[in-house]
């Protein structure tokens, strides 16, 4: 291949992104100038819908107080994610080896899905006092089921003529499962990864909201009472930066883990 050629695919393939997100911008940015027209045509009172002006000024005034909530947030978001990704990982490989527990243990999980956290959260905190444990099992209950179920979907879906194969070839069950549905799970576990690690932060925030010393859960429920709702709504702009930079990290580890899955979107271009 030329190195223009060369120069051509690589300038496609850093100009793709960009017009992947360029929608997304313009509509965001659509949206936060409307939101300010209308807060300065209405003479709104701040304590009920600041301008997004307002909410970046007070938030960069406030970056400490918001800044120590906010590592508390990620630290436990990190470890009850952490905690349900092993528990997802260690339950859909035995799944996946044991038809028998497939059919014990998948309708389970569904059910662990129809679980409200909005009630499981306080029981939690009554249960388990205000310490770390309750918000590592309501984050866990949050996020296990997609990383769970697209694990096991994951594994089902290899082709069961390379398992015949290896069968042929007197390959274990263990090597089957490492050559063949491992592989081939792993596409959609980064799918249900994507999924689990946004609904971690919001697990996490819930969590703090009901009880907690420190969090943007809690820091949020106190600016709420205080009428501080230019600060409610920083603090969830932080939470929402904080839930992009982890999906954006899922498709780092992606590469770094699995770099022949095809990216969304991006078709095969050859010559």
């Amino acid at each position: 291949m030329s190195t223009s050629r060369l120069r051509k695919r690589d300038a496609t393939t850093a100009v793709g992104p960009v017009r992947r997100l360029a929608p997304a911008v313009v509509v965001a940015i659509v949206l936060v100038a409307a939101w300010q027209v209308y807060v300065a045509v209405s003479g709104i009172r701040p304590q009920v819908l600041p301008s997004p002006g307002r909410v970046l000024a007070q938030g960069w005034a406030h970056r400490d107080d918001i800044a120590v909530h906010a590592w508390a947030t990620l630290q436990v978001t990190l470890i009850g994610f952490a905690v349900s990704l092993v528990v997802a990982w260690a339950l859909a490989v035995l799944v996946d080896f044991s038809p028998w527990l497939r059919r014990a243990f998948v309708p389970l999980f569904v059910v662990s899905q129809t679980l409200p956290i909005i009630a499981i959260a306080p029981l939690m905190i009554i249960w388990f006092g205000f310490g770390l444990l309750p918000k590592v099992l309501v984050i866990a209950l949050a996020t296990f089921f997609p990383m769970a179920i697209g694990l096991i979907e994951g594994f089902a879906s290899a082709d069961r003529e390379a398992g015949a194969l290896l069968r042929s070839m007197g390959a274990s069950k263990w090597q089957q499962f490492r050559y063949v549905r491992l592989p081939s799970g792993l596409p959609r576990f980064f799918t249900a990864l994507r999924i689990g690690v946004t609904y971690a932060v919001v697990g996490a925030v819930f969590a703090e909201y009901v009880g907690a010393s420190s969090g943007l859960g809690i820091y949020m429920s106190v600016q709420k009472n205080s009428f501080r709702t230019d600060l409610v709504l920083a603090a969830v702009l932080v939470t929402a930066v904080i839930s992009v930079a982890l999906y954006l990290c899922t498709f780092a580890i992606e590469r770094v883990v699995a770099p022949w899955i095809q990216p969304p979107g991006r078709e095969d271009r050859r010559g």
